[in-house]
């Protein structure tokens, strides 16, 4: 198991950590599939009641690794990304983020997905899909509208700046915002509560509150296809061209 996530499981709580502090925890395959795999084996585990994310540094995730990415371009449903995605969409047992600073593109959507999210005052979160010349991911461009609305989707998804823990608290992307030094302590707590309580009854009303997984499933397969297709397109290599070279990228000759 790559020491990228650190797994460790104590009184019914999974705990994950992603752990590449020198590359703001960027996201390979290999920690996508560590990431995967653990909340999949959650679900059949009776043994664990619920299951936390966060982070190392000053970084819950920078998003993917952008060269990791490029290498592996596909949109196969056995890529570890794609395994990671449909298992936040999958996933019955309670779910809990403790984002404890930078949170870029998954390192936000995947907080859609979760039931409880705790963020530090110092965290910044951001969705740069356009940006970067991409699309959104996990299913965010329609759990976002249908969350916010369709103005206040827009405005992080095509505007993709950045945005504070003010406005994802008054979003309703997290449940609150703490100090820095009280996070894992937070978070811990809120999966202490929901680890002692009857497990069937917690499944089934998260089921009852996410709806049609079907739906979602079916979106992040439609952002998946046109994702992985952008990936290798002139625009996105403007973008990534760019992003190398620490400059704007020039999309004034693309229509």
């Amino acid at each position: 198991m790559s020491d990228r996530v650190i797994v460790t499981i104590k009184d019914g709580i999974q705990k994950l950590t992603i752990n590449r502090a020198d590359k703001k925890n960027a996201l390979t395959q290999e920690m996508y599939a560590v990431l995967a795999n653990s909340l999949n084996t959650a679900e059949k585990d009776a043994d664990i009641r619920v299951s936390v994310i966060t982070g190392t540094a000053d970084s819950f995730t920078s998003g993917n690794d952008l060269m990791d990415f490029l290498q592996n371009p596909s949109s196969d449903e056995e890529k570890p990304v794609i395994q990671f995605l449909h298992a936040l969409a999958n996933i019955r047992k309670p779910l809990i983020a403790a984002v404890n600073g930078l949170a870029v593109g998954i390192g936000t959507t995947m907080l859609l997905h979760c039931d409880l999210v705790y963020a530090s005052e110092d965290a910044t979160f951001s969705l740069p899909f356009v940006n970067l010349a991409l699309v959104p991911e996990a299913a965010s461009s329609m759990l976002l509208p249908k969350m916010l609305g369709h103005q206040r989707a827009a405005e992080l998804l095509m505007l993709g700046d950045t945005f504070t823990p003010q406005k994802a608290l008054e979003f309703g992307i997290i449940n609150e915002i703490v100090v820095p030094e009280k996070l894992e302590e937070t978070s811990m707590a809120a999966a202490a509560k929901l680890a002692a309580k009857a497990p069937e009854a917690l499944r089934l009303t998260k089921s009852l509150m996410k709806g049609d997984t079907d739906l979602v499933l079916k979106q992040m397969q439609a952002e998946g296809e046109v994702f992985g297709t952008r990936l290798t397109s002139p625009e996105a290599r403007e973008a990534m061209q760019a992003f190398m070279e620490r400059r704007l990228p020039d999309f004034s000759k693309f229509s």
